[in-house]
């Protein structure tokens, strides 16, 4: 199954971004969004590229039921 995942924007370098979410920091490429990004939002990462951005609050509920259902046994 492929996610794509709510992470904030830590920092930017040209079309690349820093992001990270739980502890976990990943680069994604800003390629595919159509739309300025800053520093502190929130991105959908997915397959390496920032997909789009999102409001603060939708990301952290939809991080909060991703916690809910992915339990980390689920995640070996």
């Amino acid at each position: 199954m492929c996610l794509g995942v709510p992470m904030q924007v830590l920092e930017i370098h040209d079309d690349m971004v820093v992001a990270e979410i739980d502890g976990v920091q990943r680069e994604a490429s800003l390629m595919m969004l159509g739309e300025p990004v800053a520093v502190g939002d929130y991105v959908i990462v997915h397959a390496g590229f920032a997909i789009s951005r999102i409001d603060p609050a939708e990301a952290e509920e939809t991080l909060q039921i991703m916690r809910e259902i992915f339990q980390p046994e689920d995640m070996a």
